[in-house]
This record gives structure tokens, C-alpha cells and sequence, in this order.
């Protein structure tokens, strides 16, 4: 029962504060966009009707209902899976918090709010900071995962 306290509590907290930045860079963006502009890094505001890359864009309003349906898919699967879940609930709940933080943008916004935008040697895509919560909390598990094959060989 405490992992999904936990679950849920790591959901929330990263789907607010992806919230939160996003509100101030709509806001910031009405002003000047893009926002901040450096030889690095600029904030800038960008609509993704896609989904990494803009992979999926050619399904235009549907791609919301399917990412719906995954997510959903996905909190059953991890909640009925114990072992996994009991070793992973803070990151799964990061991964979720971050999902439903960029769905709530395709229906608020018909696309996520991108606003990071990394063009110093090379240009990146533009992503936030659910996009990074996903990649931080994957690699945990990634790592996680390796580190525990190898321990118990």
C-alpha cells in the first residue's frame, strides 16, 4: 500500500510542476518567443502534434485518444505486476505524472508544450520537462536493471 501512495504521489508531483513551467512559458511566450536565447540553449515555445520527433503527427486528434488508451493500459499492467512494481513505483509514477502532464497538453493545446531547445553543436528536438522526467526515470530503471543482472551472477 505504501509503494502506491508513493506511486501516485511521484505522479503528481511531476505532472504539477510540468504544469506549472508550462503555464509560465505560454505566459512568458505572449511576450517575446522565443523566451530566453542563448549560444546554447533557448526556451522557446513550440506546439509538438506528434510524439517524440514528431513521430505519429499523421494521426492528427486521435494520437490524444491512443496515448489515452495506453496510458491507462500501462497503470493497470504495472499495478497488477507487484515484483516490478515494488522495485520501480517512484520511477513508473515519474513516467506516468509525465505521460498525463503531455496528454493534458494535446487536449488543452492540440499538441505538448515544448519549450527546451539544445542547439549548441548540434540541433536537437525540442522537448520539456516531462520529456525529461520520462528519460531520467527510464535510464534509472535501465541502469537499475544492469546493475542487478550483473550483481546476481
Amino acid at each position: 500500500m505504501k509503494e502506491k501512495i508513493i506511486f501516485f504521489i511521484a505522479a503528481f508531483f511531476v505532472f504539477i510542476i510540468d504544469q506549472i513551467i508550462k503555464i509560465w512559458i505560454l505566459d512568458a511566450a505572449k511576450i517575446s518567443n522565443p523566451i530566453i536565447k542563448t549560444d546554447i540553449i533557448d526556451i522557446v515555445l513550440v506546439y509538438n502534434k506528434g510524439v517524440a520527433f514528431s513521430l505519429g503527427i499523421f494521426l492528427g486528434n486521435s494520437l490524444k485518444w491512443i496515448i489515452l488508451t495506453l496510458l491507462v493500459i500501462t497503470i493497470v499492467v504495472i499495478m497488477k505486476s507487484n515484483i516490478f512494481f515494488k522495485q520501480y513505483y517512484v520511477s513508473l509514477g515519474v513516467i506516468i505524472g509525465a505521460g498525463f502532464g503531455n496528454l493534458i497538453d494535446r487536449f488543452l493545446y492540440n499538441g505538448v508544450v515544448d519549450y527546451i531547445y539544445w542547439h549548441y553543436g548540434f540541433n536537437f528536438a525540442v522537448f520539456n520537462f516531462a520529456d525529461t522526467s520520462i528519460n531520467i526515470a527510464i535510464a534509472y530503471l535501465l541502469a537499475h536493471n544492469i546493475y542487478m543482472s550483473y550483481k546476481n551472477k
